[in-house]
């Protein structure tokens, strides 16, 4: 007897057919094998199937030529094996496959590797003009190589075409061309790049605090500067500036004094005696903050939960402080302390100009079930709920979202020890948000006596330049709480200028 086949039966054979026949043709088989070559590190291997998928007349896409790109500028490929790289990228045109980002990068790297910045530097000029924006990736092997090389010209021109496509160096960059320039005595050139380190940087690491002293220490140093200059000039940098800082160049001649030193806690230089400056934030920059936090926010969470906790912080805002209450509640503790937090809320409150209770900020898993179960802290939330100081995130959320949006919307202070360093704040850039938070991150300690609140620093954690040519630089090294940050101090003895001295001050 014989059963008849149904037709959604025959349907699925074919499709899966289809798919087995499209997972075999020559393309695909290619790309198989070419990406376990990728995992392997097998370069020649993945060479010998490139030549023969060219005499077998195979198509190429983007992935099959990247894939092979990246391989002859793998660790294991021959000097040989990397020079085929140049052979298969203009093969490509003629295949009329448009390269990307990808494609040149690994280009630069290989040029760079093979000690030709210049090369490297042409495929950026080239990706550039092709439309495709380069990212620092593209650039710094040629700028190293460049550096590497003393050629300072090069350097400078590859420095320029990333400040024009809109690439913000970091701290290797920054910190090669403070090398090349200091070892080459280029002073002017020296004081750009600390400027371009106090704007994009803000502290130095262990290495580039070295660089640093090295230069104020040199020779060279000590005949960079003015022996007499205008003090209103000055005056009027560093108000024009924002404090903390003149450009107007070297101030003063001669050999400078450079140690390390720390800040007291109203931000005087132990070893110099000079202040550091407050440093304000432009409401402006705030709240075009604000905005970009928002949207931000809004794609990475469900849009209507983010957009509702924005009429709930309207109805019931603003507040003085906002709590994460994740962080606060766990801080020092094995398990989540309901009595911890609420000291925080009634220290908060005692400390508010108007009484009110902060915001306390909690996941909706901490108010369900465990420790929110207790009597106690059952009333405890709900105290809050009704004075309108808790908001509750959604399943699925993440509250730093909303306790970050609701201090920077309210313009108050967050108490929290969470860093902020993580993929969701790295998504804010190096820019603003590094600024907003020293000014209103507070920060805890629990000891058996209790908390206690580490507030902002009376001043700012910056690359400062002193109206008297002095300068300060903060490490990474120390947190301003467990340790005292290290910073290095560099001046030289002068006459300091006041406003009721004549217009040029002498050393």
């Amino acid at each position: 007897m014989s059963f008849p086949i149904s037709t959604t039966s025959a349907a699925n054979s074919t499709l899966k057919l289809s798919k087995k026949a499209r997972r075999e043709t020559p393309e695909n088989l290619l790309r198989h094998h070419l990406d376990m070559c990728s995992k392997q590190g097998d370069v020649s291997e993945a060479l010998r199937l490139y030549d023969s998928a060219r005499a077998g007349s195979i198509p190429l896409s983007l992935h099959h030529y990247n894939v092979l790109l990246y391989l002859c500028s793998h660790l294991s490929a021959t000097a040989s094996e990397a020079d085929r790289a140049f052979e298969i990228f203009p093969q490509m045109s003629v295949d009329g496959v448009v390269p990307n980002e990808a494609t040149f990068t690994t280009l630069v790297r290989l040029a760079a590797a093979r000690g030709d910045p210049d090369l490297a530097f042409q495929f950026i000029k080239t990706m550039s003009a092709a439309g495709i924006t380069p990212r620092l990736r593209s650039y710094g092997p040629a700028l190293f190589g460049f550096c590497e090389k003393g050629d300072v010209e090069k350097a400078q021109e590859l420095e320029a075409h990333m400040v024009e496509a809109k690439v913000a160096a970091e701290e290797l960059e920054l910190a090669a061309l403070f090398r090349l320039n200091s070892e080459l005595g280029r002073g002017e050139d020296v004081y750009r790049l600390l400027h371009r380190m106090r704007a994009e940087l803000r502290m130095v690491s262990e290495t580039t605090a070295e660089l640093i002293e090295g230069w104020f220490n040199s020779v060279q140093a000590a005949g960079f500067g003015l022996h007499e200059w205008d003090v209103e000039m000055v005056n009027k940098g560093v108000l024009t500036g924002g404090g903390g800082w003149h450009g107007q160049g070297w101030l003063g001649k001669g050999q400078w004094s450079v140690g390390r030193s720390e800040m007291d806690k109203e931000g005087v230089c132990r070893r110099c005696r000079d202040r550091m400056m407050s440093i304000d934030i432009d409401p402006v920059e705030t709240e075009v903050f604000a905005r970009s936090l928002a949207e931000l926010a809004s794609q990475k969470e469900a849009k209507a939960d983010f957009t509702g906790f924005q009429s709930w912080l309207d109805r019931y805002g603003p507040f003085d402080a906002v709590i994460d209450g994740a962080n606060v509640g766990l801080n020092n503790q094995h398990k989540f302390s309901f009595f911890q937090l609420n000291y925080i809320v009634n220290e908060l409150r005692q400390m508010s100009s108007s009484d009110k209770l902060p915001l306390v900020v909690l996941h909706c898993s901490r108010v369900r079930g465990g420790q929110a179960d207790n009597s106690n802290n059952k009333r405890l939330l709900e105290s809050w709920r009704r004075s309108g100081s808790l908001y509750v995130t959604p399943s699925g959320s993440n509250d730093d979202w909303y306790w970050l949006y609701a201090a920077v919307n309210c313009k108050c202070l967050v108490v929290t020890n969470d860093e902020m360093r993580d993929h969701l704040f790295a998504l804010l850039g190096n820019s603003f948000f590094p600024r907003w938070k020293e000014k209103h991150q507070v920060r805890l300690t629990v000891s058996r006596d209790g908390p206690t609140f580490h507030l902002p620093p009376p001043y700012s954690i910056v690359i400062q330049e002193s109206e008297r040519g002095s300068w300060h630089i903060p490490t990474i090294a120390g947190d301003d709480i467990e340790t005292p940050r290290q910073w290095v101090c560099a001046n030289r003895d002068m006459i300091v200028p006041s406003l009721s001295h004549p217009r040029l001050v002498q050393i």
